[in-house]
């Protein structure tokens, strides 16, 4: 399929024909940056690793070009500041068994406004060619600005499409902020014991982040780790490894204001602190 961008690229990491890769694909996952997808996505892609019947195609929308860097990488400039991101990419894709991954290109001044269709369109056009079960992106309070304005065109992409286009299933997910704040009831729980050694692998490959200054491996896992121990205070853990998400399917098949989407979640965490507040006071 033809790409917006000139620098856009579709990587398939086992040389199959474009068609099988992207029809074959079950499970799809929309991120804003390079590395999004394995700190967020990691159950899902694991749920997919050499499963013959099950497929994960990755979508990271913007270029890279912003990153923080230090040490070897601090004089890079923003363009082989994204060649390296792409290659990372490539290299975790491959790793992952993914069965595709799209590099959009996109800077992200382009994704945060919201009068440039371009990027809905185009991550419309994906979802039709992929046609997956489920749809993976950010969650609607993530605190970083391109994550949030990558999960609002994501859920535009999904609403412009027919009914029988659309997947079955759409969760948010955590990077910049966790989840573990939404009430129990509230949260769908991925569990991400499987592969630990895959797990370190995929965020291992990002080394322009982990030398450049920033250890988004260790707090990945370390992430998952509390999410299962802090999970439940009078039951044993049911697994050693946990990212959280939320299901926002309603919200992507309706017309519901985002905000008030997410806010009935954060009434539902302000009630349920103030119920067990009262009760002790």
């Amino acid at each position: 399929m033809k790409l917006n961008k000139q620098e856009a690229q579709l990587f398939i990491p086992d040389g199959v024909d474009e068609q099988s890769a992207l029809s074959r694909t079950t499970d799809l996952c929309i991120a804003a940056h390079q590395d999004d997808i394995e700190i967020m996505a990691f159950s899902p892609a694991a749920k997919c690793y050499g499963i013959a019947d099950k497929w994960f195609t990755g979508v990271v929308v913007t270029d890279g070009a912003g990153s923080p860097r230090s040490g070897i990488y601090e004089r890079y400039t923003d363009e082989e500041m994204k060649l390296v991101r792409i290659t990372e990419q490539k290299n975790a894709a491959s790793v992952g068994g993914y069965s595709a991954q799209f590099l959009l290109s996109y800077p992200s001044s382009e994704v945060k406004d919201a009068k440039n269709v371009q990027t809905v369109e185009e991550l419309a056009s994906i979802i039709r060619a992929c046609r997956p079960e489920i749809i993976y992106t950010h969650n609607l309070a993530d605190k970083h600005d391109t994550h949030v304005a990558v999960a609002l065109r994501t859920i535009a992409a999904i609403r412009s499409l027919p009914a029988d286009l659309r997947p079955k299933k759409v969760y948010s997910l955590e990077v910049w902020r966790g989840l573990d704040w939404l009430c129990d009831d509230d949260k769908v729980c991925f569990d991400t014991s499987t592969h630990p050694n895959l797990a370190a692998a995929l965020l291992g490959v990002f080394d322009s982040q982990i030398a450049g200054g920033k250890r988004y491996d260790s707090a990945a896992l370390g992430r998952r780790l509390a999410n299962a121990t802090f999970f439940a205070s009078h039951d044993t853990d049911e697994c050693e490894s946990l990212s959280y998400g939320l299901d926002i399917t309603e919200l992507v098949n309706s017309n519901i204001n985002y905000f008030e989407f997410i806010n009935q979640y954060i009434e539902g965490f302000r009630s349920e602190v103030k119920d067990r507040i009262g009760r002790f006071s």
